[in-house]
């Protein structure tokens, strides 16, 4: 799945890495990094890999999403 990412996915996905959030855990991403990933994060909406969360600035990784974080890192 980490090679069908794009490279900005790939650092949105590095981001939840750093911060070692686990599937369905929320992280907030303001200022600067939201602005940077907002697109990648749209983007990991749309392959089911991240969810929006109701609070302003929340995301929260998939089960998927979190496997294809471990594989990016790994990669």
């Amino acid at each position: 799945m980490a090679n069908a990412l794009s490279a900005s996915e790939q650092a949105a996905l590095r981001v939840f890495s750093d911060f070692r959030v686990a599937p369905g855990e929320m992280f907030c991403f303001t200022g600067p990094a939201l602005e940077k990933h907002q697109a990648s994060l749209d983007l990991l909406i749309a392959k089911n890999l991240a969810v929006k969360e109701r609070f302003t600035s929340g995301y929260s990784l998939t089960a998927v999403g979190y496997r294809a974080m471990v594989a990016a890192r790994r990669s």
